[in-house]
């Protein structure tokens, strides 16, 4: 954690310093509540979770076409500390990247984080087994925010409020992992480098159209997780999908496709339940494979995109999830066939997968 913290005051002198670079700082106090989704949630919450936020900003200025395009967003880096108020929960500390995005007026401001998390007091068998939520010291940390910024109030001085909602889940790399979510209040400065923000507005581009017909993909996801049953192995898993996708404007694509789950865990998972629940009468043969089918919709920035699916599996003989699955993640354009992405595959609540997928547009 110290060289963390050495890392940001670097970056912190090296903004101070800088010269017309658009760059602001911002921190937040946070305090709200855990948001339980299963029974065994409710042991854990023992307080207010509280913590603090730092965030560091590029105020963008419309030298790309993608600024103009979204209002003149702004993107960079956060720093997260959280105290859940919980004694087998403990503290988490995450780094990530985020971009805001506004409306009215600039008034009103949608922020989106990603990141890795650290937690101080993960699941141990022995010294800390009522943690059900955090299985390994290292997982995942999503952010969304809906806030009321002014900036520049006082000169180079902002004012911002609002409420944050924050996830932390390590994708059942390993169980357990019913992961955290909370919702918390916000309130905060932020203190801009340059005192205007000068933003460029390019009238000599001649608008274009972005609709495009459809085109056909295939991206295939993999990565390792754990069934449910704690320490019982990790396998990898490898998910194949193949969709069509129309482009409808500058910012959305739709997109309609099927894809086959080849989840290695969930095998020793059937294998497990038809044993240690005979009246279920499940097979051990049963077949572990899933087919599903899917809709979504990709938000374009610009080579780099976010990506929303909503699914239902039409082939599923072993029905211990719930039949509707969903995926969020980060698309990236390598060139204008090949893509990667990274992504999280849940059953609403509960996570199933981080996958890792590399794809190619037809």
């Amino acid at each position: 954690m110290r060289s963390f913290f050495f890392l940001v005051s670097c970056l912190f002198s090296s903004l101070c310093f800088s010269q017309n670079n658009n760059f602001a700082v911002e921190a937040s106090v946070l305090r709200g509540n855990i948001l339980p989704h299963t029974e065994d949630m409710y042991q854990l919450v023992n307080g207010h979770p509280d913590g603090l936020m730092v965030r560091f900003l590029k105020r963008t200025d419309g030298s790309k076409e993608w600024h103009q395009a979204y209002n003149y967003p702004d993107y960079g880096a956060y720093f997260l500390y959280q105290d859940f108020h919980s004694a087998p929960l403990g503290k988490n500390y995450a780094i990530g990247g985020l971009y805001n995005f506004y409306f009215w007026k600039r008034r009103l401001q949608l922020s989106i984080g990603q990141g890795i998390a650290l937690a101080t007091e993960p699941y141990d068998k022995v010294a800390n087994s009522k943690n059900k939520a955090f299985g390994t010291k290292f997982m995942g940390n999503t952010n969304f925010g809906f806030a009321y910024d002014h900036q520049n109030l006082v000169k180079n001085i902002g004012f911002h409020a609002g409420i944050l909602f924050t996830h932390y889940s390590n994708g059942r790399f390993k169980s357990p992992n019913s992961g955290i979510n909370t919702y918390l209040l916000n309130v905060g400065v932020n203190y801009d480098f340059e005192s205007v923000v000068i933003r460029e507005v390019d009238t000599s581009s001649i608008k274009k159209s972005y609709r495009e017909p459809l085109h056909y993909n295939v991206v295939f996801r993999t990565g390792v997780n754990e069934s449910p049953i704690i320490r019982s192995g990790q396998h990898p898993f490898y998910h194949i999908g193949f969709y069509v996708d129309k482009r409808l404007n500058r910012k959305s694509t739709l997109q309609l496709g099927t894809e086959l789950f080849l989840t290695e865990s969930i095998r020793d998972y059937i294998y497990y339940y038809s044993v240690a629940y005979p009246d279920k009468n499940i097979d051990a043969d049963t077949d572990y494979k899933r087919v599903g089918v899917f809709i979504g919709h990709e938000l374009m920035i610009n080579r780099l995109s976010l990506e929303a699916q909503l699914g239902v599996y039409v082939y599923q003989p072993f029905k211990k999830d719930i039949p509707v699955y969903d995926r969020v993640g980060m698309k990236y354009r390598i060139t204008d066939k090949i893509f990667g992405g990274f992504s999280i595959k849940t059953h609403l609540f509960l996570a199933e997968a981080l996958e890792f997928g590399i794809g190619y547009r037809i």
